[in-house]
């Protein structure tokens, strides 16, 4: 009587093995060459103060123009040069390569008003408070050089919950929040949201401060 071979189990399990981590790791390949790997998805930061930007000093974060914060404004305009850290405070904030962030508040209204003045060489101005005491807190988003991510949204968040801005233009990538979403009582998230990944910023109470 002849002898039926049949195929060994146990090489059929390990042969089916053998071909789903092959497969595996080819598709992990092709999602990480597509930029659709889960850990390409979302990168974090943490936002640094600009060194020099404590001079004149200030150390109560981002407010509504008051007449301390006013005269401190002038102050720091004053200081003159191509690129003071009091005025342009938010130069390399939450730097990454995917945006690059830009803020405008009612201090630096004031500030760069007179630093412009005093760059042409003419008496530091005193800039219209009322209009100083009207603008809010606009941060703008927009591509960093050679980046090819684009901006869908611009998300703060206080406490893992998000704050609402007040006006925006995702065109533009420009959003207003009034002054209390920047408090510095507690950490703040800025997240970047792009078509290719999300870019999520801390920023911590300490280095809040010395915004303005």
């Amino acid at each position: 009587m002849g002898v039926t071979h049949r195929p060994s189990t146990t090489f059929s399990i390990h042969t089916r093995r053998g071909f789903a981590a092959r497969w595996g790791l080819a598709a992990v390949l092709v999602l990480i060459a597509a930029g659709a790997w889960p850990s390409d998805a979302a990168a974090q930061v943490t936002a640094k103060a600009r060194p020099g930007a404590t001079t004149p000093p200030w150390f109560k974060g981002i407010l509504p123009i008051s007449p301390e914060s006013y005269y401190n404004a002038i102050e720091c305009g004053k200081q003159g040069g191509d690129d003071p850290p009091c005025v342009f405070w938010d130069t390399g904030l939450c730097q990454n390569d995917d945006f690059t962030l830009a803020a405008y508040t009612g201090y630096k209204q004031v500030a760069y008003e007179v630093w412009l003045a005093v760059q042409r060489g003419q008496p530091a101005p005193e800039p219209n408070y009322q209009a100083a005491r009207r603008t809010r807190v606009t941060i703008s988003a927009t591509p960093a050089e050679g980046s090819t991510n684009v901006l869908t949204d611009l998300i703060l968040s206080r406490d893992g919950n998000p704050v609402s801005p007040v006006d925006r233009s995702r065109r533009d990538g420009r959003y207003t929040f009034d002054y209390p979403a920047w408090a510095p009582t507690g950490a703040v998230t800025l997240e970047m949201v792009g078509e290719a990944r999300t870019i999520s910023c801390v920023i911590e109470p300490a280095v809040l401060q010395q915004f303005r």
